[in-house]
This record gives C-alpha cells, sequence and structure tokens, in this order.
C-alpha cells in the first residue's frame, strides 16, 4: 500500500492511495469464507457450495466493498495522523483513472481534497473589545410590571362598553332579510363573542361605541372582516365557502360585557410571579425584577459582544485564501436537491461561516474550552427558563426544567445547537478574562438599534 499527498498551494490537496493485492486480498478471502458457510444455492447443503462458484458470484462485489472500507479507513486516518484540515469529504479527483475491480493488479484511487488555509488567531489582553452594559431603568422594570399584571388579572363583568378597555362582549346574532326583518330560517347564533376593537372597518366597529347592556346593534359581519372569510365563518358557525351566501345585515343583543383587568401589585401577584413569600413589598418586587431583567439582557450582552471579537479577530486575521472552485463541488456534493445556483447563491455567506469557524476553533483550543454533558443539560435548562419566562413564569422547579432539559436534548437538531450554545458560552466567559473590555453603557432600546443595524 502506498499513499502520497501533495498540496502546492496550501489549500488544494491532491491524495493518491495505491493498494496492491497482497492488501485486500486476504480480508476478500475471509469475506468469501463467510459467504459461503452460510450461502443457500439450490443443488448444494448449506456451506457445501464450491468455492469457485462462491468467488465468481460474490467475488466482484466482495472485493469493491472491501477495499471500499479499506479506503475510508486509510485515508481519514492519514489525515489524521498527519493532521491534515480538511474541509469537508474528500471527493473523486477528476484525475482519477478507470478502475478493474475484475482483475489482480494494483488499484490506484485519487481524492481532491479541500484542506484549511494555515494562518494564527491569537488574542490577549491587548486587544481591546467594545463590551456594552444595557441599562435597567424605570421603564424596562415598569413594562414588565405591568406585563406581570395583566398575565395575572382577570375579566368581570361591566354595563357599559368601552373600547379602549379592550372590552369582550358577548350576545345572541340574528340574521336580517332585504326589508330589515329577522329572516325566517335565517342564522340565529347564541352567546356569540365579539371584540369590536379588532373589526377591521371603522364603519362597523363604530356601530358598537358606547354600547350598554341589552342593546341591539344592526350590523354587517361580511363588511366588517372583508378579507377573512375564517373571521366570518368562525363567528357565524358555518363553512367558509358558505360565507357568500350571507352577506347581509345581523342584529347583535348584547347579553353580557367582560373587561380585563389587570391584577392590583400586592401580595397575590408578587406570590404568583416569584413563589409565596419570597417577596413581601413593592421594592422588593421592582429590585427582584431588575435582577431578572439584568440577568436576561446579559444574553444579549454576551452576543453582541462574541460578535464584536468576530469581527476583531477577522480583521486581524486578515483575508483567507481556501480552495473555493473545490469547497464549491463539496457543497454542491452536500446539496445536489438544490443544485448549482444555490451553492453559487449562497457560497459566499458559507466561507464567512467558514473563516469564523477556524478562527474560533483555534481560540477555543488556545483557551482549552471543554464542554462536557453537564454544561450542555445546563444550557438546555437555560433555554427552557427562557422560553417558560416568556409566558412569564418565572419560578419553574428545578424538577421540571430537568425534565424539559431532557426532552430537548434526546432530538439530535437540539442537542447540536446546545453543544455549540454550550461551546459559546465558555468561550464568551473566558474571552472577557483576557481581552481589554471597553464597556459602554446603553439603553435597551440603543442596543437593539445597533444590533439590527439601524
Amino acid at each position: 500500500m502506498n499513499i502520497q499527498f501533495e498540496a502546492p498551494d496550501k489549500v488544494n490537496g491532491l491524495m493518491t492511495i495505491t493498494l496492491e493485492k497482497a492488501d485486500y486480498q486476504p480480508e476478500v478471502d475471509k469475506t468469501l469464507k463467510d459467504y459461503r458457510k452460510r450461502a443457500n444455492i439450490p443443488g448444494f447443503r448449506p456451506g457445501m457450495a464450491p468455492m469457485g462458484m462462491i468467488q465468481r458470484q460474490f467475488g466482484t462485489q466482495v472485493k469493491v466493498d472491501v477495499v471500499n472500507k479499506m479506503l475510508g479507513e486509510k485515508l481519514y486516518g492519514y489525515v489524521r495522523e498527519n493532521k491534515i484540515q480538511m474541509l469537508g469529504e474528500p471527493l473523486p479527483s477528476d484525475k482519477q483513472a478507470q478502475l478493474d475491480f475484475e482483475g489482480d493488479g494494483a488499484l490506484e484511487f485519487k481524492f481532491d481534497i479541500a484542506v484549511a488555509p494555515a494562518f494564527e488567531a491569537k488574542i490577549s489582553g491587548k486587544d481591546k473589545v467594545d463590551y456594552y452594559n444595557i441599562t435597567v431603568d424605570d421603564k424596562l422594570i415598569d413594562q414588565q410590571v405591568d406585563m406581570y399584571q395583566s398575565r395575572a388579572g382577570h375579566y368581570e363583568k361591566v354595563e357599559k362598553y368601552d373600547a379602549e378597555q379592550r372590552d369582550m362582549l358577548k350576545g345572541d346574532l340574528r340574521e336580517l332579510d332585504e326589508k330589515g326583518n329577522v329572516k325566517e330560517d335565517g342564522i340565529t347564533v347564541s352567546d356569540a363573542v365579539l371584540m369590536p376593537q379588532y373589526i377591521k372597518v371603522d364603519k362597523q366597529q363604530k356601530l358598537f361605541k358606547d354600547s350598554k347592556l341589552g342593546d341591539i346593534i344592526t350590523w354587517n359581519p361580511r363588511k366588517a372582516y372583508p378579507d377573512s372569510d375564517v373571521e366570518v365563518s368562525s363567528l357565524l358557525k358555518i363553512q367558509k365557502d358558505e360565507v357568500k351566501d350571507h352577506e347581509g345585515d345581523f342584529t347583535f343583543q348584547i347579553t353580557e360585557i367582560s373587561r380585563y383587568v389587570k391584577a392590583e401589585v400586592n401580595k397575590e401577584l408578587f406570590d404568583q410571579v416569584f413563589g409565596e413569600g419570597n417577596v413581601k413589598t413593592e421594592k422588593d418586587f421592582r429590585e427582584k425584577i431588575a435582577e431578572q431583567i439584568k440577568q436576561q439582557l446579559v444574553t444579549d450582552q454576551d452576543y453582541k459582544f462574541l460578535q464584536d471579537v468576530r469581527a476583531h479577530m477577522e480583521k486581524k486575521v486578515g483575508k483567507l485564501e481556501f480552495p473555493e472552485a473545490l469547497l464549491k463541488r463539496v457543497m454542491l456534493q452536500n446539496n445536489k436537491d438544490k443544485g448549482q445556483e444555490f451553492v453559487e447563491k449562497n457560497f459566499e455567506a458559507s466561507i464567512k461561516e467558514l473563516e469564523w469557524h477556524l478562527i474560533k476553533e483555534q481560540l477555543v483550543e488556545a483557551l482549552e474550552i471543554k464542554v462536557n454533558d453537564e454544561d450542555v443539560k445546563q444550557i438546555a435548562k437555560e433555554a427552557a427558563r427562557a422560553q417558560f419566562a416568556q409566558y412569564g413564569m418565572s419560578n419553574i422547579p428545578e424538577e421540571y426544567l430537568d425534565n424539559y432539559a431532557q426532552e430537548m436534548l434526546k432530538k439530535r437538531e437540539n442537542a447540536d445547537g446546545l453543544v455549540d450554545r454550550a461551546v459559546d458560552v465558555k468561550l464568551t466567559a473566558a474571552l472577557k478574562g483576557v481581552v481589554k473590555l471597553n464597556e459602554k453603557d446603553i439603553t435597551l432600546e440603543d442596543f437593539q438599534k445597533m444590533v439590527a443595524g439601524k
């Protein structure tokens, strides 16, 4: 066996692997003997078919399988042993000659291999990177308090409709004929629910203004929701394709008006948000919320910091040379169903991500970043906690978070992303202790504009 690797321009590699008969034949013979033991060929008892027949029937395919397996082992073994940083998978070279698997001669295989460019990504205390601290002001705390009040609120009955209060009406719908009388065999819906503020046409919406319990409003559902057969059919309890047959006026007699009232800022709300007895005063409540917001914002701050480190390192490293033609072939191989147009459209962005991936690999190695199962599980728990927080649930038991995290990790696509996130979290923490931080205070509004590039 002979393996040769050459990369004259450092990034376009050509690997030549030559297998002699002596390299693969012993494994081929062993495999054929196993075939013979299991072969069930008419006219022969199991395991008693002539070896020549087994050779003629299965020999070439077995040889192909053995050689392919050996090729993979030797190719990747050589790459590991010689520390070749291969990008993507090796591809059969255009220089590959026709192979004769029927004969006994040597088999020569040629593979094109994309090699990562050689460079150094060093970072130290001499590197200065911005770090933005988002200020938690009263406006942010007020917004969070209001959200908790809204989520813990309740409906109560009132006598008069107020659009500003987002009141909900319940009543009886009756279809009218052309003369304005209740239509015989027309649609009747009891306890229909309406929120007039969501009616899309002002003229129809204003018909409900200042209405009271017991009032009868004449209106037109089709005109109120001109672009939504779904809303009309849902209100009238009919099929969507039947809406066209009921485009006339209806009456709506109000039987109930409900107003959503936010929860008061009191002990009941404190207990609901942070657990019983953990918060006793409104001052403590606001301070606890400020801590909660600050903790949540650290994730955004760190994300921006890592993006700034990326920009800093890309500029420091400079433009890297990649084997573009070969990488396009690799990308096409991995996206056969999307075609060459997809490759051309996305190649530049793919190279940018590859460049950062290679830089980050060096930083991770230099800073000795290690990620274990517990780190990944912790990231999964934080992701679960953040999801619950979006719904105002901040006091989730650890056992529940553990179970939720375990379910997330069962899905491969989730697990891979969580591993990457765990690496980023540890890398960010390490980098914050290495580089010189140029700390800046910023409002959340300005921070969001900056991240959005506005």
